[in-house]
Parts: structure tokens; C-alpha cells; sequence
């Protein structure tokens, strides 16, 4: 079956593509019974009987699948012809006793294979990713959980509360998967890039404010071996060609996670990592919402500081997925 106007080939038989005048209409092929007659090389007396076994067996319903469409015949008058859509050419097609019908039935039969296959592959896919996104909230369920405990969160359960709630919502399991639109996001892509140098002019700025006021000891901000050129290194680092962390999210993250656990400076890495990771998002114009709030506020970005530098190094994808999460929301 094809249509001459859109190129439509829905069945190719053998011999060579069949060629008739097709009517698309309501996402359905349309044909009339002598060309169903044609398309199985039987008399339309033979397609007549089927469809009006079809119909009386309750196996289609005629009001759905047959129509009054008008055609232009040959001398130039037009007329209003009895079409049948697809699911009755199939059904008659199953029905039909001939080596064309027989054709179309291995082809029928091998193109719903196909669909299933290609449709239990796709499900299944989605079910993966489904309980994949699961396992994450369940493991940042336990680790929060875990971590509410400890010394240093004492007092910090509000904001542990609100992590919890901003990446419970960002991840919307349930309601993604219900509607087919569970799907990995790539994460938005970096327009600054945060150099050594000028991270450490800022860490100078902050260490002289601080001092000002009381607030940091001269240990404050002083580089361990290199610790900190490492981490830049770190978030920009790539292989063959290709940034590790390629998108805003992961390389803030990163940025946050490594200065706040592993001690780059003397003294102050969890100031030091907060205000690095505001800095470099605000560089980025990822700092806010559309609404024009911080994605991160504060008081949740002291909590997340004091969790990553309180957490185990075996947690550590947990932590980046936490603040990932988060800025994503």
C-alpha cells in the first residue's frame, strides 16, 4: 500500500510494491474493498464475506473502522466511496485464503514482533532507570539519616531535612515514570571557567576580611602542597579530549566536595568551598532560579559543606549526586 503523494509504503509484497491510490486519514490507512481485493489477489466477493463475518462476530466494530470518503473517478465526477482503515485490511487479511494474504501475514506477523521486542526493550529501560533513581533516593535517605547524628549537624536537622526534600522533588520518580518521560539529563554547560589564580585571589580576599574581624587565624587559607591547584586540575580534568565533568552541576560539585574533604588549606576548606562554589555558579548564571531565588540557600549550604566534610570517602558519589540533585532542582 502506498500513497502516491506521501510516499507511504505500509506493505511491500514479493513481487514488488503493490500500487494503489491510498487514503490517510485519523493516523489510519483507508482502502476500498476491491483494492483490499487487490492487495490479497482474491475477488472483493471473498473480502465482502470476511468483513461481514468481522462484523458479526463482534470482532471489529463497523462504526469505527469504515467510513464514507468522496473519490473522482475516471469521468471526472466525484463519488462517496465505503473505505475500510487498517485494522480491518489486518483482520481480513488473517481471514484470507491466498499466497499474497499468506505474504502479508509473515510481514504482519514479523512487524508485531518487532513492536513488542522494541517495546518490552523500552520498558524496560524506563523500569531501570526507574529503580535506578530509587536506589539514589533510598541511599541519600540513609545517609542523611546517618549523618543527622553526627557532632557537627547537631542543629543543622532543618536544613538536612530540606536537602532531603529538594532532591526527593528533583528526582520526581513516580511521576516521570507514570508519564513516559523518565530520561537522563545531560546538565547545563559551563560558560566560566575558574582558574587557579583567580581562586586563590579570591581565598585572599576572603582570608583579609576575615581577619578584620576576628573571624580566621592566619592559618586561614594556606595552601597544603599544591592540594588546592590539584582540585582546579581536578574538575576540568578530561580523557582522550573529553571533559570528565562537562556540565555546571558536576564540576560545582566536584569543586565543593574536594576542597571541603580533602583539607586543601591549613584551616577554613569548608568556608573556603562554599564560597568557591557560590562564586563559580554565579560566574556560570546558575546561582538562581527562574523565580529569582538561590537554588542553594545558605543555611542548606553550610549543611551541605558540613556533610561532605563529615562524610565517609566511600560516599562520596552520594554526596555529588546530593548536591547534583539539588542544583538541578
Amino acid at each position: 500500500m502506498t500513497n502516491k503523494n506521501d510516499k507511504l509504503a505500509i506493505y511491500r509484497d514479493k513481487a514488488g510494491e503493490i500500487q494503489l491510490d491510498v487514503s490517510i486519514k485519523d493516523d489510519s490507512v483507508w482502502l476500498a474493498q476491491d483494492e483490499i481485493a487487490q492487495l490479497f489477489s482474491v475477488d472483493r466477493t471473498v473480502i465482502t464475506k470476511h468483513l461481514r463475518n468481522i462484523f458479526n462476530e463482534n470482532e471489529l466494530d463497523s462504526s469505527s473502522v469504515c467510513a464514507k470518503f468522496a473519490r473522482t473517478a475516471t469521468d471526472g465526477k466525484t463519488y462517496q466511496v465505503q473505505l475500510y482503515n487498517l485494522d480491518a485490511i489486518i483482520s481480513v487479511g488473517y481471514r484470507t485464503n491466498s499466497v499474497r494474504a499468506t505474504q502479508f501475514r509473515i510481514w504482519a506477523n514479523k512487524v508485531l514482533k518487532q513492536y513488542l521486542l522494541q517495546g518490552y526493550a523500552v520498558n524496560q529501560k524506563l523500569l531501570t532507570e526507574s529503580q535506578n533513581k530509587l536506589q539514589e533516593l533510598k541511599d541519600a535517605v540513609h545517609f542523611l539519616s546517618k549523618s543527622v547524628k553526627t557532632e557537627d549537624l547537631l542543629g543543622q536537622e532543618q536544613e538536612l531535612f530540606s536537602v532531603l526534600d529538594y532532591y526527593s522533588n528533583s528526582i520526581s520518580i513516580l511521576g516521570k515514570y507514570d508519564a513516559n518521560k523518565l530520561r537522563a539529563t545531560k546538565g547545563a554547560s559551563p560558560v566560566f571557567e575558574l582558574t587557579y589564580e583567580s581562586a586563590i585571589d579570591i581565598v585572599g580576599s576572603l582570608k583579609r576580611n576575615l581577619l578584620t574581624t576576628n573571624e580566621a587565624s592566619s592559618l586561614f587559607g594556606s595552601e597544603i602542597e599544591n592540594k588546592f591547584k590539584s582540585v582546579i586540575g581536578s574538575i576540568y580534568q578530561t580523557f582522550d579530549g573529553v571533559d570528565l565533568y562537562s556540565s555546571i552541576e558536576s564540576k560545582a560539585a566536584n569543586l565543593l566536595y574536594l576542597v571541603a574533604k580533602d583539607h586543601a588549606f591549613s584551616d577554613g576548606n569548608k568556608r573556603i568551598a562554599s564560597i568557591l562554589f557560590v562564586y563559580f555558579l554565579e560566574k556560570n548564571k546558575y546561582l538562581y532560579r527562574k523565580n529569582g531565588e538561590r537554588k542553594i540557600n545558605d543555611n542548606t549550604l553550610v549543611a551541605l559543606a558540613i556533610l561532605t566534610a563529615s562524610s565517609e570517602p566511600r560516599e562520596k558519589d552520594i554526596v555529588i549526586r546530593l548536591i547534583t540533585n539539588l542544583l538541578k532542582s
